[in-house]
């Protein structure tokens, strides 16, 4: 780790608000561009944020240098937007069956540029949005996943094949804007 880093660490522990706000700053882009990916809107992102934050300055004292200190600040932030899935939709809770997954929907996506995919992912809805930002972008599985959300392992599959099958359609509609444009 840094020097910079160190002694900005150790200005915190010490609950100096200029090392805090230096923090903050170092951190904030990247951590609200995460909630983004989950939340439907600025409010609620930098609420999480900005909550989870406060976790990180009283936490600060225990983090023991193993890894990226980057890391256990995304890991604590990503633990405050779990948490308000989990009390927004603390009553969700529904069986549905698994539908097998498609091959071909991940060869379509791969091709698409990042920015391009964003753009599609945030026009799926709810938790068909969150559970496909988990999987694809952040990389839990279904498990890892119904935990964070409280719904069930099955009801993960079903949003991220659900996630696919939007998509997919929202890929079609567009190549044939794009061919009547053209």
């Amino acid at each position: 780790m840094g020097s910079s880093l160190d002694k900005i660490i150790s200005g915190c522990i010490a609950n100096k608000r200029r090392y805090q706000e230096e923090l903050y700053k170092m951190y904030f882009s990247k951590m609200i561009a995460m909630c983004l990916r989950y939340t439907s809107d600025q409010d609620t992102a930098m609420m999480v944020v900005n909550d989870g934050f406060l976790k990180v300055f009283k936490n600060i004292q225990n983090f023991e240098n193993r890894g990226s200190f980057e890391g256990w600040v995304r890991r604590i932030i990503f633990t405050s937007l779990s948490d308000y899935f989990r009390k927004e939709n603390k009553y969700l809770k529904f069986m549905i069956f698994e539908e097998p997954e498609k091959k071909s929907d991940e060869t379509i996506l791969e091709r698409l540029f990042y920015d391009d995919l964003i753009l599609l992912i945030n026009r799926l809805s709810g938790n068909t949005h969150k559970v496909f930002s988990l999987y694809a972008i952040e990389g839990f599985n279904h498990r890892e996943i119904a935990e964070k959300l409280c719904i069930s392992e099955g009801t993960s599959k079903w949003h991220l094949s659900e996630a696919r099958r939007k998509l997919k359609e929202i890929i079609k509609e567009s190549k044939a804007t794009l061919n009547h444009a053209g």
